[in-house]
């Protein structure tokens, strides 16, 4: 039970609505900021405004999944109002008070150092980067199938990168019927791609992985998507690509070749918000209980 902790969320996505029913369900009580366009109501919630009270009284600051910008900008679906974080609204916040994020940027990773706040990225989280990772493919599949005219099943697809994302595709369109090509840099990952029955390619290999593909998925967040590389590959294969923004595909020579690239970041808050909200909502939860 969270009985007792004060929670201020700034905005955020649906996601975040799904966080908020679950930290009131467990008795939190929350002031929302950025959210004057939500009609759902929950229990011992108020709107409020960036002040120093409503930070000074807080145990837990909850950030969007993106976090804030290295300009202060904190992105909110639900208000048309620029949300703004200065340094004074983090020395409001009470030295040992945790600040969630989904990522964070070098400012927001300064500012909490500098005010002896404790940071929480939790796509940084296993337990919640690996479940995240379940809509994240499910989405990234939805969109490939939406923009090809070829079904998953039976289709040349390349996954870029084999971490929790690229492991839960790769298992996920092999499943389906894909013949999957992987791409890693490390030995071990090439080792447990092999072991999947999976085709595996290390990174001095990916045009070859990628030259005759049907789909590109990429997890990767580099440069990996080069024009050189885009170059040497089909100009109807479909480009997925799932990396933190601004991705690892170079769009401009994509558009111009005429190929299909499309940049999905945050695909869980788009496909699933709801269950997102939840893998979110459980960990952060445990933390804030755990806390001292």
């Amino acid at each position: 039970m969270l009985t007792g902790r004060r929670l201020v969320f700034i905005g955020g996505d649906a996601r975040m609505l799904e966080v908020i029913a679950q930290v009131t369900e467990l008795d939190a009580s929350a002031v929302l900021i950025g959210f004057d366009k939500v009609t759902r109501s929950f229990p011992d919630t108020v709107h409020g405004e960036l002040s120093e009270s409503v930070l000074g009284d807080a145990d837990a600051i909850v950030l969007p999944i993106a976090g804030m910008e290295d300009d202060g900008r904190v992105e909110s679906k639900f208000s048309d109002e620029t949300i703004m974080l200065t340094d004074t609204h983090f020395s409001w916040m009470r030295p040992g008070a945790i600040v969630f994020t989904g990522i964070a940027r070098p400012a927001l990773e300064d500012r909490a150092a500098a005010h002896g706040l404790r940071l929480v990225k939790l796509m940084e989280l296993d337990e919640v980067a690996i479940l995240n990772s379940i809509p994240t493919a499910e989405g990234a599949i939805a969109l490939a199938m939406q923009h090809t005219d070829i079904t998953i099943h039976g289709s040349t697809t390349a996954v870029l990168g084999f971490g929790r994302c690229g492991q839960t595709l790769a298992r996920t369109l092999s499943g389906m019927g894909a013949k999957v090509r992987v791409v890693a840099r490390q030995e071990a990952h090439l080792a447990r791609i092999r072991e999947m029955a999976l085709a595996a390619y290390p990174l001095s290999r990916l045009v070859e992985a990628v030259a005759d593909a049907d789909i590109v998925f990429n997890t990767i967040p580099h440069h990996v998507l080069s024009a050189a590389v885009l170059a040497a590959m089909r100009k109807d294969c479909v480009i997925i690509d799932i990396a933190s923004k601004p991705g690892g595909t170079d769009f401009r020579y994509a558009e111009r070749r005429g190929m299909k690239a499309i940049l999905a970041p945050s695909l869980p808050g788009l496909v699933a918000p709801k269950t997102a909200g939840r893998i979110i909502a459980a960990s952060l939860s445990r933390i804030l209980a755990e806390a001292t």
